[in-house]
């Protein structure tokens, strides 16, 4: 007859479970730090998948998702660095923006701020920044959907741009 599982046995979740419940809840906040740095669109998943490797492969103890957290970004800005060792100087002023502006919620904060700015644009402004910001979106395409030219498209956005910063800034005061 086998012995009966134990309480702790039984409450606690797979190492599988454990690992996908880690990706899934920090996958988010690194990605949008990974691009703060400078991570191209081709390398992020890239850099990702190596952060979590590093993360599960070294035993790693875990004491809490602030300490998984700051062990992830060390760990993805090493593995950033490692391909791009001639920007170390953009990387360090990139991490005293991503300090200043994402703080201890990893930019959750700042990207609710948007999404609220974003939705208080008018109809036509909050498509254009949209489909302007689609991976494979084309500025000619867009002007000629928006009966702009591109010119006509990039002042619109800078101008969008600001109004989103300014009401993003408000939020976040």
């Amino acid at each position: 007859m086998a012995p009966e599982p134990r309480a702790a046995d039984t409450e606690r979740p797979p190492a599988r479970d454990f690992a996908a419940g880690l990706v899934e809840r920090h996958r988010p906040a690194l990605a949008r730090y990974l691009r703060v740095l400078g991570a191209r669109p081709d390398e992020l998943d890239d850099l990702l998948q190596e952060a979590f490797v590093v993360l599960l492969d070294r035993e790693f103890v875990f004491a809490g998702d602030g300490q998984a957290r700051t062990f992830l970004r060390a760990t993805a800005r090493n593995l950033f660095l490692r391909r791009h060792r001639d920007q170390l100087p953009q990387v360090e002023a990139a991490e005293l923006v991503w300090d200043r502006r994402c703080g201890d919620d990893d930019g959750d904060g700042y990207v609710d701020a948007l999404r609220q700015c974003l939705q208080a644009l008018p109809a036509r402004s909050r498509t254009l920044v949209l489909e302007c910001h689609e991976p494979d979106a084309v500025r000619g395409e867009v002007a000629q959907r928006f009966g702009l030219s591109v010119e006509g498209v990039k002042t619109a956005l800078r101008r969008l741009r600001a109004t989103l910063r300014q009401c993003i800034e408000r939020r976040l005061a």
